[in-house]
């Protein structure tokens, strides 16, 4: 069984919209959701002894996130990661976009999916959101049409991203969280150890960019 409540989590300054917050809760974990950037703003798990931790960055207010700060938690695009030097072709046309990343252009540009209000729809089981995202915003062609959804199944968080554009354009979604299994508040992760068991891997220069050597 799955709950799911929304409130008032604050308002965007200069009156420009108020901003939700939905809770979505199984037996198993707790994920908290604002429409402020689509961004997870906290999920609670047990760990092995039962014991419940918030394992996800974020901040308890709304003004912590018009901070500088690496988009905890946010839906990012329209294109996740780095453009090289703000520009691509498609169908024979250069398009430019903003340079926010030292040389490049980083998850969508000055405004992306991370920094606007999107429209809520609450579920049975989870909530989505969805927004427009106009011909030409911050520099990319074509009309996109974007819904996101989060669910709980259980002890499972889905997230599920679809895309509609009136043409050609790039996209590709993520969610930016920040995982502290510890829990939020806890030391850093700094002595935590990650094994990766591929059979490649893709190189990248100085400024993140892959070589594709």
């Amino acid at each position: 069984m799955v709950s799911v409540t929304r409130a008032v989590f604050g308002e965007l300054p200069l009156g420009a919209g108020t901003v939700e917050k939905f809770q979505l809760q199984s037996d198993q974990l707790r994920v908290d959701i604002m429409s402020w950037g689509c961004t997870i703003t906290a999920l609670e798990v047990k760990d092995r002894q039962g014991r419940a931790s918030d394992v996800v960055l974020g901040f308890a207010e709304l003004e912590g996130y018009f901070q500088k700060q690496p988009y905890f938690g946010a839906v990012v695009g329209r294109v996740a990661n780095r453009i090289a030097k703000g520009t691509f072709m498609l169908d024979g046309k250069e398009y430019k976009l903003a340079i926010n990343n030292g040389p490049n252009s980083l998850h969508g540009g000055v405004r992306g999916f991370d920094k606007v209000l999107w429209t809520p729809r609450v579920l049975s089981n989870g909530v989505e959101f969805s927004r427009v995202s106009p011909d030409g915003e911050e520099g990319y062609p074509g009309e996109l049409k974007v819904w996101v959804t989060y669910t709980l199944d259980g002890g499972e968080l889905v997230v599920n991203y679809r895309a509609q554009a009136s043409q050609a354009t790039p996209v590709n979604l993520t969610n930016h969280s920040y995982f502290n299994l510890a829990g939020q508040g806890s030391p850093n992760i700094y002595d935590h150890e990650v094994t990766i068991e591929a059979d490649a891997f893709l190189p990248v220069d100085e400024t993140l960019i892959p070589t594709g050597w």
